[in-house]
């Protein structure tokens, strides 16, 4: 692994200044800080990327595609200011047989890895619900497992405060049930995102969503009896 790419400092650093200058004639003023912080974000994306695609298959093609735009889409929000003030982006898994996706966001003092199901739809919400109703052990050996647990601690995600319909409060997989989403988060620390060995970090906390990926991947391409959907 190339483990000389690092985020440099001056990346968050640029934030920062961003934050306290969120407006269009300072980013035009501060365009080629930009394009350089921007970089170097692409190029530690576009590794990690190189990287994750060894034990994954991914539909996103590049470093460059994986970055979201710096502009905020403002036409419905109260926020009116026009810049994002952080790095973020995403690696999209391939094909309906690998679901999830790998989210990433850099920001002084709230930089995170998550991945998971952030709206899932009603139809695969309740395919969810079956399965977890039906035998929930598969999953709780995956929260369980010392792996998830050191990286992500526990899933995390809106949740009902009563049972779905259908359900009773009683039921043993109630704590499961009662997910809306389902999202699995590493935080890291300033210090940590500007180490050399934070590739390596990132690389291995998308690794260890992979087990949650697959058996969520496996519950949403089979129907309630386990026969195929693809």
């Amino acid at each position: 692994m190339k483990n000389n790419i690092i985020i440099p400092k001056s990346s968050l650093d640029f934030l920062t200044q961003l934050k306290e200058n969120n407006n269009k004639p300072w980013f035009e003023e501060n365009k080629p800080q930009y394009l350089k912080e921007l970089n170097h974000i692409e190029t530690f994306a576009g590794a990690l990327l190189h990287e994750l695609s060894k034990t994954d298959v991914l539909e996103t093609s590049s470093g460059k595609k994986s970055v979201y735009r710096i502009y905020r889409d403002i036409r419905f929000s109260k926020d009116k200011t026009p810049f994002k003030t952080f790095w973020g982006g995403s690696y999209t898994r391939a094909t309906s047989a690998r679901r999830g996706g790998y989210y990433f966001h850099i920001e002084k003092g709230n930089s995170f890895f998550a991945g998971g199901f952030w709206g899932p739809n009603a139809a695969d919400l309740k395919r969810i619900r079956s399965e977890f109703a039906h035998d929930a052990e598969p999953m709780k050996k995956i929260l369980q497992s010392k792996s998830f647990v050191k990286t992500f601690g526990t899933l995390q995600g809106e949740q009902l405060k009563t049972a779905p319909k259908g359900y009773e409060i009683t039921h043993e997989a109630i704590d499961l049930l009662r997910y809306k989403q389902f999202l699995i988060i590493k935080r890291f620390t300033d210090d940590e995102v500007l180490s050399p060995l934070f590739l390596e970090q990132a690389l291995d906390t998308c690794k260890n969503m992979r087990p949650f990926f697959d058996y969520m991947s496996e519950i949403l391409s089979t129907d309630s009896n386990g026969a195929s959907l693809l």
